[in-house]
């Protein structure tokens, strides 16, 4: 009976044991969604940049000067980055002089420091580590990957310190199988040491892959035509293969860019930084009562003031607000109605001047067709195009006059048409060719009229004036 009752208490104790663990693992599962969550809405990138240019530092060994020219063409056009004009070069983790190398570059860094740098190394390091002692210790052994992680993480933490975001690009495949097992070696480690440093990992090896996942010098390049990607000693690349490796460094960098625009939007969430740039006079609003310095009703009243003293000139035209509302179906089916308010603010008489503005007493002209082009500092550029009218060139009346969207230069720069060329001009390439028309030649005379198969006489020239002497 009493060993009947101690596995009865033995039984309980295990069931109880059984169901804190079970709450304290469903605990754990239901905290860690909601911080991947909040580290997802973060931004990788800083969301004020200086200069408002994110400056692209390429570091690394050779690859990583490829990889320099890849990034350097496919943002040639965005204002937004700027590929600095050389890569900094730096020869591998496993040299005898790589902490001199950190520390030089360190220092360049903090001279000029970068927004983001791309990272690429490896192509060096499979070589022994020599100890201070005379001990050698081969590629891929436990002691030469400790010593490799450490020299990563010194590395990344330097880098991490000076508040640089950095993209860890990745090795790719090879095309020696030992050689290869040393660099997915070397990856794993890399890997591991950016997700703890909290940088971001590009994986270039999976994105050279043939069909059966062997190396292949040959590939499909950014629009799928297959060309040469690698060179023919099996490890570097060719110019089309630095532009699909610099395109997985892109897409990430697109994407970081966007969600980094999103932050923007919402200024009260940065740091003192960001704050100076939005309130720079460190205003602040305090709530009391009307007519109190430093309200929230005195600046109302101040603004309303302000609105009240500047006149409207002749040709303004007033603020025309509206409301519209919508009706949505939620998903448990019951209705609701969204009222939007639609606000379109006064426009000043110059601007209804210059959209209106007339060519001749009875016609307004239209303004044109606006292309928007975002540069550098947040600033929008409209540029307005309008075709010349007939009459401006020479002909007689409007009535010819092309809508702007419908130009020659428009269909072809802005929309990319291709126009249809004219028939016989040099790009025309139709075939088979039309056939001509037939040539016919008119005889001088005609038998008909004039009764006769023999020509009729020439006409003789009108004598010669004679010249006064």
């Amino acid at each position: 009976m009493t060993r009947t009752a101690e596995n009865a208490r033995t039984m309980l104790r295990h069931l109880m044991i059984a169901a804190i663990l079970s709450l304290a693992l469903s605990v754990v599962m239901a905290v860690r969604p909601a911080v991947a969550q909040e580290d997802a809405s973060a931004s990788f990138l800083a969301p004020f940049p200086k200069g408002d240019v994110y400056s692209v530092a390429v570091i690394g060994d050779d690859m990583a000067e490829g990889l320099w020219y890849g990034l350097a063409e496919t943002f040639a056009t965005d204002a937004r980055v700027q590929v600095r004009p050389k890569p900094i070069m730096l020869n591998g983790l496993m040299r005898p002089d790589h902490d001199e190398k950190v520390v030089a570059l360190e220092e360049d860094l903090k001279r000029d420091p970068p927004a983001v740098a791309a990272l690429m190394l490896g192509a060096w390091d499979r070589v022994s580590l020599r100890t201070a002692a005379g001990k050698r210790f081969a590629v891929g052994s436990p002691e030469w990957r400790q010593e490799y992680s450490q020299r990563a993480d010194r590395l990344m933490k330097m880098m991490k310190r000076l508040n640089i975001a950095v993209y860890l690009v990745g090795l790719p495949n090879v095309r020696k199988f030992d050689a290869n097992d040393d660099v997915q070696m070397m990856n794993d480690v890399l890997r591991e040491r950016a997700y703890v440093n909290g940088m971001k990992f590009i994986d270039a090896y999976a994105g050279f892959l043939d069909e059966n996942g062997g190396y292949s010098g040959w590939g499909p390049d950014l629009t799928g035509k297959i060309v040469k990607l690698r060179d023919g000693d099996g490890v570097y690349f060719t110019m089309a293969g630095n532009r699909k490796l610099a395109h997985f460094v892109e897409r990430d960098l697109r994407r970081d860019l966007k969600q980094a625009q999103a932050a923007r939007s919402v200024p009260l969430l940065g740091g003192e930084d960001e704050q100076a740039k939005i309130n720079p006079g460190k205003a602040v609003v305090k709530e009391g009562g009307e007519g109190e310095p430093g309200t929230a009703a005195a600046v109302a009243a101040a603004g309303s003031a302000a609105v009240k003293a500047a006149a409207p000139s002749e040709g303004d035209q007033a603020a025309d607000n509206g409301r519209i509302s919508l009706k949505t179906v939620t998903p448990t089916g019951r209705e609701d109605v969204v009222t939007l308010d639609i606000v379109r603010p006064a426009i000043p008489a110059s601007v209804v001047a210059l959209v209106t503005r007339k060519e001749s007493p009875d016609r307004a002209s239209q303004l044109g067709d606006v292309l928007v082009d975002r540069i550098a500092s947040g600033i929008n550029v409209m540029s307005t195009f309008t075709p010349p009218s007939s009459s401006a060139a020479g002909g007689a009346g409007r009535s010819g006059r092309l809508s702007p969207t419908q130009s020659a230069y428009y269909r072809v720069l802005v929309k990319g048409e291709r126009l249809a060329p004219r028939p016989g001009r040099a790009d025309d390439f139709v075939w088979p060719r039309p056939e001509p028309e037939p040539i016919t030649i008119k005889p001088a005379f005609d038998p008909l009229e004039t009764g006769s198969a023999e020509p009729p006489p020439a006409e003789e020239p009108p004598p010669a004036k004679k010249r006064r002497p």
